[in-house]
């Protein structure tokens, strides 16, 4: 395993959607020792602290039910030029805050790909496609856009332009089970792969990651990685507002990131929707941490035993 400079950026971003409690979430992860994990595994750690959103206003062209706006464009822009100025730098891994922060540390990873002539890979786990735009959320929460946005679809009037869009063919979304009508359609007419959990009951998790990360590999790509504390079944990680029974089980968690980190692509990492409000003596927070170091070399052999009960 090569070692890497592992920069931590906290994002407590709660604007995402209103349920409030995701701005706790980056000192959750910091308690719960994610830098010794990463260190122990020999990783040069940087922990940048936490970031603040850029000061930016809605535009009147956005769709009124929309919660925060200004405040989403704010974090986007800090966050995406946070993510261009550490990828430079090593692997950043954005401890979040609520699944919006991905509009903008996709964003720069894409800028940033662009400018090394790559292509930007997008790994999503998440019950949720998250694809999205401000006239179709009928929500208002812009956690449910990133994919949207950083694909390039319309609507997204006061944003930072999207001048590297993400290739739908080069975004694998797997642990859906939960998708709105409007993004199941639009995704249907795409090339975004994308496996929910009966696909993945009756075929495993294994196949359909082997093959997305077969073509990174084949496309010199960078890989991005985002994943959602509802990817997991909420019977071991309850600390996320948007609880979706069914979700991956803690083995099948583990191989994907083992899998992550046996190809060596990943180049920057999101952790998002802890909301350790809901956790239950830092369980989730935990078990996030412990699929951080997963995807960053420990082993089966290597983990922990905790006492979850």
């Amino acid at each position: 395993m090569t070692h890497k400079t592992c920069i931590l950026i906290g994002a407590p971003m709660d604007s995402g959607k209103s349920r409030k409690g995701c701005l706790m979430g980056p000192d959750a992860y910091r308690v719960a020792g994610i830098d010794t994990a990463l260190s122990d595994l020999g990783h040069s750690v940087l922990d940048m602290g936490n970031i603040a959103p850029d000061a930016a206003d809605a535009p009147a062209s956005l769709p009124g039910h929309l919660h925060a706006p200004g405040e989403v464009i704010g974090w986007t822009s800090a966050l995406a030029r946070a993510a261009e100025d550490s990828l430079s730098r090593g692997l950043p891994i954005f401890l979040g805050g609520d699944h919006a922060l991905a509009l903008g540390s996709v964003l720069g990873a894409a800028r940033h790909a662009a400018a090394q002539d790559r292509p930007l890979f997008v790994l999503w786990l998440d019950a949720h496609t998250d694809f999205h735009t401000p006239q179709s959320t009928a929500s208002g929460n812009l956690h449910g856009a990133p994919l949207g946005y950083v694909t390039g679809r319309d609507g997204f009037d006061g944003f930072p332009p999207v001048n590297h869009p993400v290739a739908h063919k080069n975004i694998c979304l797997l642990g859906l089970r939960s998708v709105d009508p409007d993004e199941r359609d639009t995704l249907q007419a795409t090339d975004v792969r994308y496996h929910d959990m009966r696909s993945i009951d009756e075929s495993g998790i294994a196949r359909p990651l082997d093959a997305f990360l077969k073509d990174v590999a084949a496309a010199n790509g960078m890989l991005h990685v985002s994943l959602d504390v509802d990817f997991l079944d909420p019977s071991f990680a309850p600390a996320v507002g948007t609880t979706v029974p069914g979700g991956a089980t803690m083995r099948e968690a583990h191989l994907v990131m083992e899998m992550i980190c046996d190809s060596g692509l990943m180049t920057s990492l999101d952790l998002v929707e802890l909301n350790p409000f809901l956790d239950d003596r830092g369980r989730t927070a935990q078990v996030m941490v412990d699929l951080a170091a997963s995807a960053l070399g420990r082993r089966v052999f290597d983990r922990p035993t905790r006492a979850y009960n």
